[in-house]
């Protein structure tokens, strides 16, 4: 028999343990290079115990990353013996098959030991800007994608192979960015390791075998618990997505198996995998389903190998959502963030107060801009962009959030520092948000200006966007309305946003991001709230008699009793 600990013990010593991997979240955004990482927090720190089952990741992890990552660490531990590891290794890959889906998701993965005795992981996994490749979501194979590092060490006993990191330089457009990134990761899994044998020392414990073994059945237990608490039953949901211009819509079949505390998640009957960067593997597609199920069931609970215990998915192998190499998959979430919004519609008839609309941060867009200054020098840079989140039952929408993903919207002064490039608006778009009894959040329109004076770059500017929602807009649940679609426009002329798009000196980009889906009958809203709407700029005097059949003076921005009385009637 183990070691037990009590609960307030394990409660400190759990707690502590997701502070230290927050600490190494910490040290990335004072280290990092790239704005993507310590603006946008667009990476994932975690550590598991010595078997690869993850402990604890950071609180501001993102979904796609950390539930992946939870998949992988463990099928990477265990590709080598335990003799294999030996302290001051580190490991790197950028596999998407291994770990989070695509090239530009680098893992850096240490062994930790204490008393000459391996006791834990600890990895990061970060979103690189540049990973090389043709930066489009166009691309028919991962091939073109950019530079492709299998399970390789980039130290061994401590000593740095010099020759991977050289590869590493002379693959990528912006070298000192990438491999400082890179020395940003390390440096995460050194705080991590340290802070875990520093834990271990002052609790007067020899590894963390039994506090793993007690976190994660406590948090089995918990989750099955609730699960058990809905109806058995297979429950179906039916997700559309649309692909590049010219080619068929994208279908998701889910079908959901609760029996007692387990779920089955089978997706047979989707669509087979695509010639373009959009196809999902598996393990990517695993976090985003698991996340919706995590959020539905158990949001309170910190994210550990128990939590996923319950949950069993099956998808057929050669399928967008469990794509075979080498397909391509820079753009994986324009497929795979969906997956937590068909997963929410097929459950939301019983579990109505736990799920939200459609969203418009679904899939979260990302904008590469690339080309030289006027100087000759490269420059590269991505930022990342929600839309309207939907609504839920008690709740509006988010304002340009993104979701299911995990990241922030990227402030304008430090694009404009890291680009040649001009903002000259962000805004929110009135009326986006889908009308509901609780309103779909807001888009945002942003405009960019390739200067055409003394600060012009080189032309082209290349800009290669992976987005959603130009079709399709943000479904509402429970008679809610859509939200608005997104828009892409180069001077004003609709543009490709599938494709690569090079643009010159004086040329104007505008981006729309999408609102999201309401909740509920848009006519039983308050009309006070929709007043404080209409006031604020979110939703027009027209929306507010069309959508909402509210009536609103427009001098005095007061609701018309007797006019909406008439309209509701």
């Amino acid at each position: 028999m183990g070691r037990t600990f009590d609960p307030i013990t394990l409660e400190i010593l759990w707690r502590r343990l997701i502070s230290i991997v927050d600490e190494a979240d910490s040290s990335v955004a004072r280290t990092a290079f790239s704005s993507l990482l310590r603006d946008a927090h667009d990476y994932t720190c975690m550590f598991t115990d010595k078997f690869g089952r993850e402990l604890a990741q950071g609180t501001f992890a993102t979904p796609g990353q950390s539930g992946a990552m939870a998949l992988g660490i463990k099928n990477l531990v265990n590709k080598f013996p335990s003799e294999h590891y030996r302290p001051g290794d580190i490991f790197i890959t950028n596999d998407p098959w291994a770990l989070a889906g695509h090239l530009n998701d680098v893992c850096v993965m240490s062994p930790i030991f204490y008393r000459d005795q391996l006791v834990a992981f600890t990895a990061c996994v970060f979103h690189h800007s540049d990973i090389g490749g043709r930066v489009a979501s166009d691309n028919h194979d991962v091939f073109e994608e950019g530079l492709f590092i299998p399970l390789v060490k980039l130290y061994h006993g401590g000593v740095l192979n010099e020759a991977v990191l050289d590869m590493i330089r002379w693959n990528v457009r912006t070298p000192d960015e990438v491999i400082g990134d890179i020395r940003s990761q390390i440096a995460a899994n050194h705080v991590c390791a340290e802070k875990v044998r520093q834990m271990l020392k002052e609790s007067d414990l020899d590894n963390l075998d039994d506090l793993a073994d007690q976190i994660i059945g406590l948090t089995e237990k918990s989750i099955r618990e609730e699960i058990e608490k809905i109806p058995d039953g297979v429950y179906h949901a039916r997700g559309v997505i649309e692909q590049t211009r010219g080619k068929e819509d994208i279908v998701i079949e889910a079908a959901i198996n609760v029996k007692g505390s387990d779920i089955l998640v089978d997706l047979a009957g989707s669509s087979p995998q695509v010639d373009w960067g959009g196809n999902v593997v598996f393990n990517f597609t695993y976090a985003y389903v698991f996340m919706a199920i995590k959020s539905m069931f158990a949001p309170d609970i910190p994210n550990n190998d128990g939590c996923a215990k319950p949950i069993v998915l099956s998808a057929p192998e050669g399928s967008v959502v469990n794509c075979k190499f080498p397909a391509a998959v820079a753009a994986r979430m324009q497929i795979g963030h969906f997956m937590t919004e068909v997963i929410y519609r097929a459950l939301s008839g019983v579990l109505p107060k736990s799920v939200i609309a459609g969203s418009g941060g679904t899939p979260a867009a990302m904008n590469v801009f690339y080309g030289k200054r006027k100087n000759g020098r490269q420059w590269h840079s991505v930022i990342i962009r929600g839309g309207g989140m939907g609504a839920g039952a008690s709740n509006d929408g988010n304002y340009v959030y993104i979701f299911p993903a995990n990241g922030a919207n990227t402030p304008v002064e430090i694009f404009e520092s890291d680009t040649p490039l001009i903002v000259e608006k962000r805004e929110l778009i009135s009326d986006s948000g889908g009308p509901g009894r609780m309103k779909g959040g807001l888009g945002k329109r942003e405009v960019f200006r390739i200067p055409d004076d003394e600060y012009a770059p080189i032309p082209p500017v290349n800009l290669g966007i992976q987005a959603g929602r130009y079709t399709y807009p943000a479904e509402g649940l429970f008679d809610g309305k859509e939200g608005t679609r997104a828009q892409f426009l180069v001077n004003g002329t609709p543009g490709n946003p599938y494709g690569l798009t090079q643009l010159k000196p004086g040329d104007v980009v505008t981006i729309d991001a999408p609102g999201g889906g309401g909740y509920g009958n848009p006519l039983e809203r308050e009309p006070e709230l929709v007043a404080i709407d209409v006031i604020e700029g979110y939703v027009s005097i027209e929306s507010a008699r069309k959508d909402y059949g509210v009536a609103i003076d427009p001098a005095t921005l007061k609701i018309d009793i007797e006019g909406t009385k008439k309209l509701r009637g």
